[in-house]
């Protein structure tokens, strides 16, 4: 009787830091559980070693910024039974998503000495703006514990349990006080996704989304709060919303009504 097969894990980057990829290996104890169930099949940023596709499961970090990743992503797709993005930069664009804003030709003039070499998209996009997305993990970076959820969940068939409440539940439950409340300190924990464990406001400053916009974010609420009760500017509100997370919807809309405002 043969014996059955591991299944294929791959790991790709486009514009990133690497810093998602590195928290699969800093997983260190855990992830060698993870190389007794899985074959990890392609991941550069760890070996050299590839085995060709198609894999059971990709994780894919980086924004698309090229038209070349544009084909290529494509082409990752077409090889991935299931196909998570990691990172703020996958789900949102990343902080390189800040061209958006701008014209990226003026860009590309000041930093290259020749532009006529650079071959680059207008705006820098989340993989599911080109390819069909299984799950999206967010963070800035990721969490470990999330992302072993996430790759247990998919080689099991079931869905993964991700929180999906927003900081302010982190922040209950480890009893830190409210820092809009108790220090008049502009948080954006009420309208960004759990899973840090609500590091910043533990060390008494606000939240500042680095795992980007829950579901369903309520961020014109927030600003008119930050600017009738702590006395936030318009400026300052732009530049809150265009962080980690500037490319994702809600938060490209609200900073967009402040700037036009």
């Amino acid at each position: 009787m043969s014996l059955r097969k591991k299944p294929k894990l791959a790991v790709y980057k486009f514009a990133s830091c690497d810093g998602c990829q590195l928290s699969l290996l800093d997983c260190e104890d855990e992830i060698l559980a993870v190389a007794g169930a899985i074959e990890i099949a392609n991941f550069p940023e760890a070996s050299r070693a590839v085995t060709s596709g198609p894999y059971d499961l990709t994780l894919v970090e980086g924004s698309i910024t090229t038209p070349h990743d544009a084909e290529r992503i494509h082409a990752i797709r077409r090889s991935s039974k299931v196909l998570v993005s990691i990172g703020a930069c996958a789900t949102s664009g990343g902080i390189q998503a800040l061209r958006n804003f701008k014209d990226v030709n003026e860009f590309v003039s000041v930093v290259y000495a020749r532009p006529d070499y650079i071959e680059t998209l207008n705006k820098s996009t989340p993989i599911s703006d080109h390819v069909w997305v299984d799950f999206e993990l967010r963070g800035c970076p990721i969490s470990k514990a999330q992302l072993l959820e996430v790759v247990n969940a998919f080689l099991n068939n079931r869905k993964p349990n991700i929180s999906k409440e927003s900081v302010c539940m982190e922040c209950k439950m480890r009893g830190t006080p409210c820092v809009m409340v108790a220090n008049k300190d502009p948080c954006l924990g009420p309208v960004t996704q759990a899973g840090c464990g609500a590091i910043c406001p533990a060390y008494n400053r606000g939240c500042y989304s680095c795992f980007g916009p829950v579901a369903s974010p309520n961020a014109g609420s927030l600003s008119h709060w930050w600017e009738s009760k702590l006395g936030v500017d318009k400026d300052k509100l732009v530049r809150s919303y265009r962080g980690f997370n500037a490319g994702a919807e809600a938060f490209r809309q609200e900073s967009e009504i402040h700037e036009r405002g």
